[in-house]
């Protein structure tokens, strides 16, 4: 099994700074020996692509044929500590895209919280293949009322939802019916992390969402 600690310092990994209208980003590529998808996966509002979701997928899915592009946004880059508006998100998601679909391949568009809201608002504009949505931050913490169901439904394109089943921007149980699949990460938070005393370890956790990923990206035509 790969370490997915380790995986920021696997020798294969390579980083490309790429210029947008929002300023600076950056790609940190895993790629696969005989790649068929490239999967970019971005950060949320608060974190960088250290967060264990996105080290783990970037750990595993290349030995499945899936190429993962780890973005880190421009605000990131610039050591800044919360993200801007969300079209300011948006402007970064799209300045990367050529770059993500240089390798010719199809482009699975993802990210965790706030980027998976990128992902979803931007797929059909940019052509992307299918969307992956980790945390989506279906509302605030304690404010139902105020939903972003419509970005996730409004995708346009194949979409894979994987949640914590204990987390408080939206538990499974709360999101409505739509054209997406989704896939409850047991006990997790938004972060994926999951409490001591539940019957799912932190390991078996991060399996749901790397064995959910790989199932799901293999059946993607």
């Amino acid at each position: 099994m790969t370490d997915v600690n380790d995986v920021t310092d696997a020798a294969d990994a390579t980083t490309e700074a790429v210029e947008t209208d929002a300023g600076p980003a950056r790609i940190t590529w895993h790629k696969a020996k005989r790649a068929r998808l490239v999967l970019a996966v971005s950060h949320g509002a608060g974190g960088g692509i250290e967060a264990r979701d996105l080290k783990a997928l970037a750990a595993v899915l290349p030995a499945h044929g899936v190429t993962v592009a780890r973005v880190e946004q421009p605000w990131r880059v610039a050591g800044k500590k919360l993200a801007p508006a969300p079209k300011t998100l948006d402007v970064g998601w799209r300045g990367i895209w050529p770059a993500l679909t240089e390798p010719g391949l199809p482009v699975v568009s993802g990210g965790r919280s706030a980027g998976a809201r990128v992902a979803c608002r931007t797929a059909t504009e940019l052509g992307a293949h299918a969307v992956l949505a980790l945390s989506f931050p279906l509302h605030p913490p304690g404010k139902p009322e105020k939903s972003r169901a419509a970005e996730l439904l409004g995708s346009g394109v194949p979409t894979l939802v994987v949640q914590g089943g204990n987390d408080p921007f939206g538990k499974p149980g709360e999101f409505p019916e739509g054209p997406y699949e989704l896939v409850e990460v047991p006990h997790g938070d938004h972060g994926f992390a999951v409490p001591k005393r539940a019957e799912i370890t932190q390991e078996e956790a991060v399996a749901v969402i790397t064995d959910a990923v790989v199932e799901w990206t293999g059946s993607l035509g």
